[in-house]
């Protein structure tokens, strides 16, 4: 099948069966499965205009309210934390937006800084797992002090930034910050984690499909590609969240360590292949 906005051309029954896959494994630790798709979509689809962002985000949009939902049904879902997330990083979104555009037309360098980004969280929960401290409830975030509200809002809307421009909504990094930085279960974090990416995403698609690009700048998203993706991610996110449950909390944290040390150890792999490629 060929995707006109994305250039490209796959059997249709690849995206929902790749977006199913690694959904049902993200969704489990409140990760967008959108973190594994984009590089699927550069690396083995060839789709690396900025367009592949806005599409991702469609991804989102269609994927996320499975995992959502269920979250919600079993009262899993903090729903003043997901808000916060929301509010606090749609304006780094708008910034992210502009980057993307305007100057990330080449993403190794940014892939670069998200890689070691994700390297420090791994890092950090690494470090969580090994050393046996007490977490504070999800609950305490309106309780524990101007301090930690303002860190958790000011962090947000840096990652706003780098959701917007990458393309993974600005709730999807908020889970392993949340998790490694302040120090908050997953069982409670991933509901608001998912929630708030599908709020912040609707907002990214509005930036990439309605603001004007720079002459020459592919930046609509595609959305029948994203459509297709977002269906496998439905049922991926749906059945995660179904089967978090009966994970422990350690399984779930050892998880999330291998995600972010696969997503860092690609992104600065290819930034270094890049570099080398240009000497």
């Amino acid at each position: 099948m060929y995707f006109e906005v994305a250039n490209i051309t796959v059997s249709i029954w690849l995206p929902p069966l790749v977006a199913f896959a690694i959904s049902f494994f993200t969704s489990i630790v409140g990760i967008s499965g959108s973190f594994l798709l984009l590089p699927f979509q550069m690396s083995v689809l060839g789709y690396v205009t900025p367009s592949v962002s806005a599409t991702n985000l469609v991804f989102n949009i269609v994927a996320t309210p499975g995992g959502i939902w269920r979250y919600a049904s079993e009262k899993h879902l903090d729903w003043q934390l997901a808000l916060i997330i929301a509010a606090s990083s749609s304006p780094g979104l708008i910034a992210g937006w502009w980057l993307r555009v305007h100057w990330l037309f080449n993403p190794q360098v940014f892939k670069l800084f998200v890689g070691l980004v994700l390297l420090a969280l791994a890092s950090r929960l690494i470090y969580n797992i090994s050393h046996t401290n007490q977490r504070i409830p999800v609950q305490g975030i309106s309780t524990g002090g101007n301090k930690s509200l303002i860190s958790i809002i000011l962090s947000a809307l840096l990652i706003g930034v780098i959701g917007g421009a990458y393309g993974i909504g600005g709730g999807s990094i908020m889970a392993p910050v949340l998790i490694a930085i302040f120090r908050f279960p997953i069982h409670g974090v991933a509901g608001a984690a998912l929630l708030a990416t599908f709020i912040t995403s609707l907002l990214g698609v509005a930036l990439y499909q309605f603001l004007p690009a720079p002459t020459g700048v592919d930046s609509n998203p595609d959305w029948l590609l994203g459509s297709l993706f977002g269906l496998g991610g439905l049922a991926g996110m749906y059945i995660g969240a179904k089967t978090q449950k009966f994970i422990s909390q350690n399984i779930l944290e050892v998880g999330i360590v291998i995600v972010l040390l696969l997503l860092a150890t690609k992104y600065i792999i290819e930034f270094i292949q890049h570099s080398i490629m240009l000497t």
